[in-house]
């Protein structure tokens, strides 16, 4: 299962004082399991914009304490900047980012912005995605008149806040707490120092595109509409803000973007229309560059886009896509890319934890050899059955680039797909497996003096016994579906692999029958009885099928090898 992750970008009124600053961003890193990601402070707009992610429910714990402690640091009585602002903490949006929808970001932006009205008694104007009514969806709409406009505004009942009091509080103003689409700045590199062939460039795609002109399309009168307002030729890429300019660091002219809705325009189908619009100008993109950080799902879909487009098998490990999408980008040309720090989730990964599917193969064989008891065969059986899975995998991607089956690509690597998320699944329960056992020894660990101590204690254990007989037959039924890819491998793959995918069964098996036994030993502390029988029933079944596939493929496999 993927992890929920959103995204939260406070812009604060305050970018001059570092220790007003210091002191916010302190208190979103006392909340464990929120990761600080970049503070961004400005003298001239005396504002500060801070990024930071984690799980939902931990992201709006650490905005709630930081949009609270920034209204006792902050008086907006005093302030002045050229930015627009209207309050202390004074836009507050919520951005998903994996594993989660805008809807269920909407529902968190909202449960945040009742909270910060009840207990802050901030005036609230819920905007963007998460706005009440069309108006307010403009955060320039919520916002208007600025903090010194709050005392009229705030008397009449249709600028009534979403959350909190109808009342001007003079020291924290009011907020707009929002959920919106990840923004990402990106600039695309040019073989040209010409700043106004960059813009012209940067015109044919933006979505506001260009004025247009009478005559002439360069010097001709602004042609004007029935209300005197110029009339415009719209670009070809929605949700784009772009312009043309010349960085002189790297002597080269830049179309610079802000692509404000990935789910519309992503960043290769940018990358693929600035393309089109130079070349037909003579000139060429030379490469691009991220600005900031992304979610890894859009690298990911850039980099299968690029694999599509070469009649390549999208069916390969993560990093190797990433790979693709970065050479094909040119995201490395001005300097290195490194995916740890510009992907949202590899920079969440926790580095310090050890994990056994970060180990070398003769590492994890050591470790299982030691004299811990984890991990062991439950581990053990994951891994063997991700091992089956990367096989069938294997003759997926193989059959692809087969020579002479170029029209069936396309079927291999939707093969290929299904057995990679199969492996990856089967990854992530290698750990699962031995985490379960330290669960349980926790939970035997547990005091057991008074009455309420060995209740607790005793609900732990059962808890953990539960987990550890779910967790290898989440191995055994992730396994058996394994076999799916493996047979149409063998019957349909690269017949110079076919004992490959073979061996991918034996696998296959293995990893279920090795759960099976887990499952099994471990439903005798289990003092639920129907739950237990119903966990022994399923087990059972998906070993019998199990058992039999395997059969069938292998007399398959022989049969083909005769």
């Amino acid at each position: 299962m993927t992890k929920r992750i959103i995204e939260c970008v406070p812009n604060f009124s305050e970018g001059r004082d570092l220790s007003v600053i210091k002191k916010i961003t302190d208190t979103i890193e006392l909340v464990k399991g929120v990761k600080l990601l970049d503070v961004d402070p400005g003298h001239a707009t005396n504002r500060t914009v801070v990024t930071f992610v984690g799980e939902p429910e931990l992201v709006i714990e650490a905005a709630f304490q930081a949009i609270k402690k920034a209204a006792g640091l902050i008086d907006m009585s005093k302030h002045s900047g050229e930015h627009p602002r209207f309050g202390a903490t004074d836009v507050c949006p919520l951005v998903p980012v994996s594993g989660i929808s805008m809807e269920e970001t909407v529902e968190y932006a909202r449960q945040l912005g009742k909270r910060v009205g009840d207990e802050l008694g901030i005036p609230v104007y819920a905007y963007e995605f998460a706005a009440f009514t069309e108006k307010r969806k403009s955060l320039a709409f919520c916002r208007s008149g600025e903090y010194e406009a709050l005392p009229d505004k705030l008397k009449h009942p249709e600028w009534k806040p979403d959350f909190g009091p109808a009342e001007f509080v003079p020291r924290t103003g009011a907020i707009a707490i929002g959920a919106r689409n990840f923004l990402v700045a990106y600039n695309i590199n040019l073989n040209t120092t010409s700043t106004r062939r960059a813009n012209a460039i940067a015109f044919d795609v933006r979505e506001a595109g260009r004025v247009k002109r009478e005559g002439n399309p360069v010097t001709g009168k602004i042609a004007k509409d029935a209300n005197g307002e110029p009339v415009r030729i719209p670009g070809t890429l929605k949700k784009v803000r772009a312009i043309g300019w010349y960085i002189e660091e790297y002597g080269v002219a830049q179309i610079s973007m802000n692509l404000t809705d990935l789910t519309v325009t992503p960043v290769h189908v940018a990358f693929d229309e600035v393309c089109r619009s130079a070349e037909s100008r003579g000139i060429r993109v030379t490469g691009s560059e991220l600005v900031g950080i992304m979610p890894l799902k859009y690298i990911l879909d850039a980099g299968r886009y690029f694999l599509r487009k070469q009649n390549r098998s999208t069916g390969i490990p993560e990093r190797e896509i990433i790979k693709i999408a970065v050479k094909s980008l040119g995201l490395d040309e001005l300097q290195p890319f490194d995916p740890d720090k510009k992907i949202i989730e590899y920079m969440l990964d926790d580095k310090e934890q050890k994990k056994l599917v970060d180990l070398t193969a003769r590492g994890f064989a050591e470790e299982t050899a030691s004299e811990s008891m984890a991990p062991g065969g439950g581990s053990v059986s994951a891994y063997v059955g991700a091992l089956g899975a990367s096989l069938a995998t294997m003759v997926a991607n193989l059959s692809a680039h087969k020579r002479g089956w170029d029209d069936r690509w396309e079927e291999f690597s939707d093969w290929a797909e299904k057995g990679l998320k199969i492996q990856q699944q089967l990854l992530k329960l290698v750990d699962e497996d031995t985490q379960a056992f330290n669960n349980i020894m926790a939970a035997f660990g547990m005091p057991k003096g008074s009455d309420d101590e060995k209740a607790a204690r005793t609900e732990a254990i059962q808890a953990a016994t539960l987990n550890a007989m779910e967790v290898p037959l989440s191995v055994m039924e992730t396994s058996l579906a394994s076999f799916e890819v493996i047979r149409a491998m063998v019957e349909e793959g690269n017949p110079n692999s076919v004992t490959d995918a073979g061996v991918g069964a034996l696998c296959a098996r293995t990893a279920v029958l090795g759960a099976w036994m887990n499952v099994r030993i471990n439903a005798s502390g289990l003092a639920d009885e129907a739950k237990k029988r119903e966990l022994l029933d399923k087990g059972e079944e998906v070993a019998r099928r199990a058992a039999e596939l395997e059969q069938e493929i292998v007399q398959l496999v022989e049969r083909k090898m005769e």
